[in-house]
């Protein structure tokens, strides 16, 4: 597996992750794009929205353009891969949480 490939891969889980954690279950890109850089996942607004197109297309969240923002909501099949209840070979599983 390619750097990209395994980069994409955490992307899209930390994107899973971050929208479990988000109230309402939902961000705009550009607090994930934040929340990507946070974690080191460093990604642009184009690599964000390319992976949340790529996880709606997948039932794992629903996208709603509102003015020049896309606002996205995680789907209870993105909870459970979020949470590993769940598991997609394009995803990175997550690892366990510490206490």
């Amino acid at each position: 597996m390619s750097f990209a490939d395994t980069l994409r891969r955490h992307r899209r889980i930390t994107i899973l992750r971050t929208l479990a954690e988000a109230p309402g279950y939902g961000a705009n890109e550009s607090l994930l794009s934040a929340m990507l850089d946070h974690f080191r996942v460093t990604s642009t607004r184009d690599q964000v929205r390319t992976e949340l197109a790529w996880l709606a297309d997948q039932g794992f969240v629903l996208n709603e353009v509102i003015g020049d923002l896309l606002v996205t909501t995680i789907t209870q099949e993105g909870l459970d891969v979020a949470s590993g209840r769940r598991v997609h070979p394009d995803i990175e599983k997550p690892a366990p949480r510490k206490r």
